[in-house]
Order: structure tokens, then C-alpha cells, then sequence
């Protein structure tokens, strides 16, 4: 479906959710961006990965990539609390090296791999440079990232900590990073939000999921329009 056609679904769609609904939904896009992304390898604690899924939407960060080598995500609907309908979800599980398929493709399309990881000597958090697009990859709770993830990350990030404790859990580290890297990046970075055409596609996801009979709606306004 073309653009000037997706808005009209949009305009079709949009009387059966409230104006205050609508109006949350813009003012989430607004703020939304593609220019940091997050990538968890292989996470088997599903509490903790869920967690991750929320804070990305509560930060405006609108891209997931999951890969799973071993481990199988399922998403913990105590925890994550419906953030993943918000999210865009990208499943890396049919290859034998879904790492390598997972970062190649985020460097084709201009990411820098940034690794976090507490026993790297790269930069502290705070030092990060963000002008760049930038996917952080998180690693399993106990190992961290896997040989491949380290062997093709472009840098290393790690959270300044003044305890015995290692590392934090994955779900607080990307929470930490979040808070931190993304008012960085909407105060200093140019073009950081989504593209017009980005925000009018993620708007007709989100409104579909927000009516019912969404499949009955989008084909009655194809039959009264003609558009298919």
C-alpha cells in the first residue's frame, strides 16, 4: 500500500479510537527513533529480556533485534506489560550463526556494533560517541556476549560500578544505557527521529492494534475506496 494510501486508512481507522488516544500515539512517534537500536544474543531469562522490551518503549527506542542461537524468546507478559505491540521485533533463529546474520545486516544498513561488556577497556558509557547509528548488543547474564558478538562489535561500552558485583543484570544495564544515550542523542544529534514515512506506517500498526476487528475495518475501507 502506497503512503498517500495509508494515510487514508489512517484517516478511516482513526473514528474508532478516541482523539486522545490518537494524540498519544503522535506524541510517542514524535519522539520515537531508529538512530539507536538494541540487540540481545541469546537471553534465556524471559523476565529480564521483557524488561528490556519495556524500557525500549519507555526511552523511544523503536527496534529489538533478537537472535537466538540457542535460547528461544517468549515474551513474559507480566514484565514487559504490552510494550512489544509498540516495538518493532526482528527474530534472528534459522541460520547457525544468527549473530554474525544479525550484526552484518545492522552494519549494511550503517550501524556501528557497540558490545557492552564490564571486562572491555574501551569507553565508559558517559564517553560513548552516539553520532554515529548505533546498535548496543547485550550478551546472556552469566557468559555475556558470545566470541562472535566480540569478534565483529566496531567497540565496547561498559557502566562505571564501584561494587563487588560484576556487572548488573541485562535488563538494568540496558535501562542504565537508555536513560542515558537517548536524551544524548535528541539533544545532539541531527535527524534522529523517525522519517515521515516511518511514523505514518508505525501509526497504522499501532492503530490497528488498537480497534477491534481490525481485519474487518481495513477491508470494508477497501471495498468503499477500491484500494487494495
Amino acid at each position: 500500500m502506497q503512503i498517500h494510501q495509508k494515510k487514508l486508512l489512517i484517516e478511516y481507522l482513526a473514528r474508532y479510537v478516541t482523539p486522545q488516544r490518537l494524540a498519544k500515539m503522535n506524541n510517542v512517534l514524535a519522539r520515537r527513533t531508529r538512530h539507536l537500536c538494541v540487540v540481545m544474543e541469546d537471553i534465556y531469562q524471559s523476565q529480564n529480556a521483557s524488561a528490556v522490551l519495556r524500557s525500549c518503549d519507555c526511552f523511544g527506542v523503536q527496534d529489538v533485534h533478537i537472535i537466538e542461537n540457542h535460547n528461544v524468546y517468549e515474551i513474559n507478559p507480566d514484565v514487559a506489560l504490552g510494550a512489544s505491540k509498540w516495538l518493532s521485533l526482528h527474530k534472528y533463529n534459522t541460520l547457525e550463526q544468527n549473530t554474525t546474520a544479525c550484526l552484518s545486516s545492522l552494519k549494511k544498513k550503517g550501524y556501528r556494533i557497540i558490545g557492552t561488556s564490564p571486562h572491555k577497556d574501551d569507553c565508559l558509557l558517559e564517553e560513548l560517541d552516539i553520532n554515529q547509528k548505533t546498535a548496543l548488543v547485550f550478551g546472556t547474564e552469566l557468559k555475556g556476549l558470545t566470541g562472535d558478538a566480540m569478534q565483529q562489535a566496531d567497540g565496547f561500552v561498559k557502566i562505571a560500578m564501584d561494587g563487588f558485583t560484576e556487572s548488573f543484570n541485562i535488563s538494568v544495564s540496558a535501562a542504565i544505557c537508555l536513560y542515558h544515550l537517548t536524551p544524548k542523542i535528541r539533544e545532539t544529534v541531527t535527524g534522529w527521529e523517525l522519517s515521515e514515512t516511518e511514523k505514518t506506517s508505525l501509526l497504522l500498526e499501532w492503530i490497528k492494534q488498537s480497534v477491534r476487528n481490525p481485519n474487518s475495518l481495513v477491508k470494508h475501507f477497501k471495498e468503499e475506496t477500491g484500494i487494495h
